[in-house]
Parts: structure tokens; C-alpha cells; sequence
């Protein structure tokens, strides 16, 4: 069934400048992280990718590692790209990383050119690109110096494989010192990807007062916690979810946030919002966060996600109120 965008896509979606530059980004992205990997049902991928370009997400964020297993999350949007999007590829921003191990031997993880450059290789055969419109360093490498990777991100783009570069993961005084070198090199960073939620605050101990000297967007994942910050955990650890596996998020993890999920639930509730929603709406309270990066495992989740966007102020004494929470 041929897949037609509806006309309507972008009337409800906010933009957001990446920092001092000219890109837009949506308010909202998704993230392919989990659930469009090989052992996922495509189908449901597929249907996700639609509804949310249909809702005015543009953005599309992988990584190499992205599945499981590694690579498959960028075969399978490679594959429904272009069965769907190959005629709206000028309309999408499709961004992929390499920092983490995606084969063996000392060229397979990190942050050398050799890597970094392979790896962004391999990303664009799987996804049957010519080039990426974002590409990142995924994570710092203490063993390489921060010149080689941020010369490696510099040339993707020369070479005409990335229109923009970026960094995720780099403390504050790496991510200004990598600034600084990529302003010398002529290809400036765009954007920056740190983990950010209520509950993981270290961007705001200088990060992001970097980012705003430097002109730099900011996009943050695990903006709900992993699941915490959402209704799924209020009355417990429900069989089959992301605390049983015990993967990224602990029993116990669950377990010392429960008074807080409760008592920021309440004060959702009072603003009209589920938990997530209000979760994404304080991470986009700050100017200088440019887009909120959201996973998804279904349809409707990417719908009340983007509900969000319908409220997304916040009254001192809201504030006030998650702040005495969060303590």
C-alpha cells in the first residue's frame, strides 16, 4: 500500500533554530533507539515512521549500534525509507552516530578517524544514502586526541556524506574544546545530544551554558527516564516491561522513584497532562533546548508525545512545586 503524507503535516509541529544556525528542528524527534531493530515486528516500525512524519516530526535520529542487533535499526529505516520517503528525502532530517563497538579489533568502537569514518560508510550503504544530514560523534574517546575525531567528523563533511556535525555525550569542557577545534577546522558543530530528564540534571551544571556561548542546539535523549517518567510504573513493575529485563533500567531504579513518579504524576494531572507529557514539556522549557528526542513503541505513543506540544508552559509555582519533588 503506496504510503501518502498527509497535507496537513506541519500545521501543528513546532521548529526549533539549532542554536545560532540556520537548521530547524522539530520540537519533537524520534529516536530509533529501540523497537525498529531485526527483532522487531517491521510493520509496526513502519506505521510509527508514517504517523510521525504525518504529525510534522521531521528528524529521525540513529546510531550504527542502533537495533538489536547492531545495524539492523538503520537496514530496516533504510528499507522503509525507500519504499515510503524516497520522494520526501529533502523534507527529512536523518542522523546517525558512531562511537560504540560495531565489530571487532581496535577499529571497531571509539573515536578514531579510521573508525569513525568506516563506520559512517557502513551507515550509509544500510540506509542506501548518499549522505546523512547529521552526523555525531556518539561518545568522547579518552585514548584519541579530541582533534583526530572532530578532523574525522570535519572531512564526512568535505567529503559530502554529512551536511552537519554534532556530538553527543562530551562533558562541558570537551564539548567547548571540540567546538573550538571544528570553528578552526571551518565545519562548526550544530548540535549537541546529552541525556537529560528530571531525574538526570548534569547538563545544566555548565553544559548548557557552553552550548549557548557557542551557538550550539541541544537534543536530549532519554528525556523520560527510561520509562520512569511515564504512567507505566505508578502501581509498580508491570510484567513485560523494560525493569524486568533489568537492561537499562533496575528494579531498584523503579523502586527508589515510585514517592516522586507519584507525586509529579499529581501534579501532571493538575496541569491536564499525562506524566510523560509534562516530563517532555519541562525538558523543552529551556530556550536552549532545541528538539526532545522521544522513543516509541507504538503508534499512540508518538501521538500523546506530541500532544505535549499543546502545553508546554509552565506557572513558577508548577516549577516550584517538580523542584521540591526532585530534591
Amino acid at each position: 500500500m503506496t504510503y501518502l503524507p498527509k497535507e496537513s503535516r506541519y500545521d501543528g509541529m513546532q521548529y526549533n533554530r539549532c542554536g545560532k544556525w540556520g537548521l530547524k528542528l522539530p520540537a519533537v524527534s524520534l529516536g530509533l533507539w529501540h523497537n525498529f531493530g531485526g527483532i522487531d515486528v517491521f510493520e509496526n516500525s513502519r506505521a510509527m515512521l508514517h504517523r510521525a512524519f504525518d504529525l510534522g516530526i521531521t528528524n529521525f535520529d540513529l546510531a550504527n549500534n542502533y537495533g538489536p542487533p547492531p545495524g539492523s535499526a538503520e537496514e530496516n529505516f533504510g528499507k522503509i525509507l525507500k519504499q515510503d520517503f524516497s520522494a520526501y528525502r529533502d523534507e527529512l532530517i536523518i542522523s546517525s552516530k558512531a562511537g560504540y563497538l560495531m565489530w571487532p579489533g581496535p577499529y571497531g568502537e571509539w573515536g578514531s578517524r579510521k573508525y569513525v569514518l568506516a563506520s559512517l560508510d557502513q551507515s550509509l550503504k544500510r540506509m542506501g544514502l548518499e549522505y546523512v544530514d547529521i552526523f555525531y560523534s556518539h561518545r568522547p574517546d579518552p585514548d584519541t586526541p579530541l582533534e583526530e575525531t572532530m578532523m574525522a567528523l570535519d572531512q564526512a563533511v568535505r567529503l559530502g556524506k554529512a551536511l552537519y556535525v554534532g556530538i553527543s555525550n562530551y562533558p562541558a569542557d570537551m564539548a567547548k574544546e571540540a567546538a573550538r577545534i571544528l570553528k578552526e577546522l571551518g565545519t562548526p558543530c550544530l548540535i549537541h545530544q546529552p541525556k537529560y530528564s528530571m531525574f538526570v540534571r548534569w547538563i545544566e551544571e555548565g553544559l548548557l551554558d557552553v552550548l549557548e556561548e557557542e551557538g550550539i542546539g541541544c537534543i536530549p535523549f532519554s528525556p523520560l527516564a527510561q520509562g520512569l517518567l511515564t504512567n507505566k510504573y505508578l502501581k509498580g513493575i508491570p510484567e513485560g516491561s523494560r525493569a524486568t529485563r533489568e537492561v537499562f533500567l533496575k528494579k531498584e531504579d523503579v523502586d527508589s522513584a515510585h514517592d516522586k513518579i507519584v507525586a509529579l504524576n499529581n501534579i501532571a494531572q493538575e496541569r491536564g497532562q499525562s506524566l510523560a507529557q509534562m516530563a517532555l514539556a519541562w525538558v523543552l522549557r529551556d530556550k536552549r533546548i532545541t528538539s526532545v528526542l522521544i522513543g516509541a513503541s507504538s503508534v499512540q505513543q508518538i501521538d500523546d508525545n506530541v500532544e505535549t506540544l499543546k502545553n508546554l508552559n509552565f506557572s513558577e509555582e508548577e516549577l516550584l512545586a517538580i523542584e521540591k519533588v526532585l530534591k
